[in-house]
């Protein structure tokens, strides 16, 4: 079976071709050497249900998946990684030893090597934290940040009702403060995260002022066009450490990768140099 160490896997998503996820996984097929390739799959949502099962047959190691077929995949896989069940999304499917499916979310694992790499010795637990936001960024990132020991995390979103509602099904330590205290709610903050798409290329800029903010504190947005964000420029100006949406990017790819190919990629300047010019 010598065709079985040609390592197929790719991206599912509709639309797809935007996708950056190719050039990062053939970067470190290239660099590790390996046979293979990853590969677009423009899948529209009512075939994902014939598209899935499909992987296996057609050889894949497994894929991604993003939008809009995060939160429908989770029905079709066989077995769903526990920390993927409480995002409630799906971002990596690997294909088993038997065929079946299980399928992961890294995004929330991205998120946090995306600080860690601004800030080697970030700790969650060293003070508040404020997230703006309440869709499936808000949630990867706010049950990641609780893994990690978070102890205060205030949701803020412009439709109070939406934040509410995961401060709800969150519970401790997530509290829910109304959108017209967001200036407020930047008191003693040790991180602030935008996971809107305010300030995105096209979008209006979030409507923040950073006033209260501790300059120790880590600004991030999970956001990578543009790079900097009219957040993230505030923010970098009055002395703020700023994290780009790119490093969750590159860093979510990581445990795919391993878990398709068997190697743990590293995320090299020249990688990064790579993707920020295709941006």
């Amino acid at each position: 079976m010598s065709h079985a160490s040609y390592g197929l896997a790719g991206v599912m998503g509709w639309p797809v071709a935007h996708s950056r996820s190719p050039a990062i996984h053939n970067y470190w097929i290239a660099q590790y050497q390996l046979q293979g390739a990853y590969v677009l799959l423009p899948v529209a949502p009512d075939q994902l249900q014939q598209a899935l099962p499909g992987l296996a047959a057609l050889g894949f190691r497994g894929c991604n998946v993003t939008i809009p077929h995060k939160v429908q995949s989770m029905d079709l896989v066989h077995e769903v990684d526990p920390m993927a069940r409480r995002m409630g999304a799906l971002n990596t499917i690997v294909v088993q030893p038997d065929g079946s499916l299980k399928g992961f979310n890294n995004d929330g694992f991205g998120y946090i090597q995306s600080l860690l790499e601004a800030q080697p010795h970030w700790r969650a637990d060293a003070g508040p934290i404020a997230v703006f936001g309440a869709g499936g960024a808000a949630r990867a990132v706010v049950l990641s940040l609780a893994d990690q020991g978070a102890k205060e995390i205030r949701l803020l979103n412009r439709s109070d009702d939406k934040a509410l509602a995961l401060a709800r099904e969150f519970g401790a330590p997530v509290t829910a403060y109304p959108w017209s205290q967001r200036h407020a709610a930047l008191a003693d903050l040790n991180l602030l995260v935008n996971t809107t798409n305010q300030g995105m290329h096209g979008n209006p800029a979030l409507d923040l002022q950073l006033d209260q903010l501790p300059t120790h504190a880590l600004v991030s947005d999970v956001v990578y066009v543009p790079l900097e964000t009219p957040l993230l420029q505030a923010a970098r100006l009055r002395g703020n450490t700023t994290v780009n949406g790119l490093g969750m990017l590159l860093h979510q790819a990581r445990p795919a990768f391993q878990a398709w190919f068997g190697v743990l990629p590293d995320v090299s300047p020249a990688l990064r140099r790579r993707i920020e010019a295709s941006l």
